[in-house]
């Protein structure tokens, strides 16, 4: 004789079998509705955009010549304050946030030479990158002028890890290398007076890229003399000669026209 069994009860939720008398599991409303919940916020629609991996940190070199800072000073000077003295020590490189600097040299016998004008956006004091252990010349401000002190181990570490501050510090390097040729090419071939037309279109940012300055921040004779390789006599010579001709004019400082460039220009000229 056969006996059927009877049908199982179907339970929803039920604890596990632990013998006879075992009782249904029951859920409380409040704990359905939590389960609910909880199914919806992790399975339901819709679901947040996953936010992928972080951006890599790129180094903006303008906002580093910028701030002051870790390793990073901002110094102001006035017109003619000494920035650093041929001799101190190659401990820091300086950029010129705004103002202008005069690069001199001064011989064993006592001659001084201006051998650079910087302006803003120039780097000086770059020689202990290449070993130099001391200035090699002196820089004065010739102008009101803010200057950023980088100090020379940090900016070393940028250059080799910081491919956008090496390249902008190249850029500077070959065009200072360049300028230095072109003056001594002047130099040995060009008359005095032909040297000074050259030497006041570059202070006036003749031929750069955007607007230029024709108008030259204050600036001795005896310092264009300096800067032309001769006496000061001459430069008011020729001073006198380019007003005459319209090339220059003195009615708000002096201010460079661009006709001056016919005196660069031409094969002979007075020497």
């Amino acid at each position: 004789m056969i006996t059927a069994l009877p049908p199982k009860k179907r339970t929803s939720l039920a604890a596990p079998a632990a013998g006879a008398g075992s009782k249904r599991l029951e859920l409380a409303p409040s704990s359905r509705t939590r389960l609910r919940q909880a199914k919806v916020h992790t399975y339901g629609l819709p679901r947040r955009p996953p936010s992928g991996p972080p951006r890599p940190w790129t180094f903006d070199v303008e906002e580093f010549l910028r701030t002051a800072g870790g390793g990073k000073t901002l110094v102001q000077y006035r017109k003619g304050d000494v920035i650093f003295a041929q001799g101190d020590p190659c401990d820091s490189v300086l950029y010129i946030q705004t103002g202008d600097v005069k690069l001199s040299i001064i011989s064993r016998t006592g001659k001084q030479a201006v051998v650079a004008m910087l302006r803003a956006g120039d780097f000086l004091g770059e020689g202990g990158l290449a070993g130099q252990p001391v200035r090699m010349g002196s820089a004065t401000a010739m102008t009101a002028a803010t200057i950023l002190r980088i100090d020379q181990s940090q900016l070393i570490r940028l250059l080799h890890e910081q491919h956008g501050m090496s390249d902008r510090m190249i850029s500077h390097l070959l065009s200072l290398l360049i300028r230095v040729e072109q003056d001594l090419v002047d130099q040995l071939f060009s008359s005095s007076e032909r040297r000074l037309a050259r030497k006041l279109l570059l202070l006036a940012r003749y031929g750069e890229h955007g607007r230029p300055m024709r108008t030259i921040p204050a600036i001795s004779q005896e310092t264009l003399a300096e800067m032309v390789g001769t006496t000061r006599s001459r430069v008011n010579f020729f001073l006198k000669k380019f007003e005459r001709l319209g090339y220059i004019d003195f009615a708000d400082g002096l201010r460079v026209h661009n006709s001056l460039l016919t005196v660069v220009l031409l094969d002979e000229t007075s020497g």
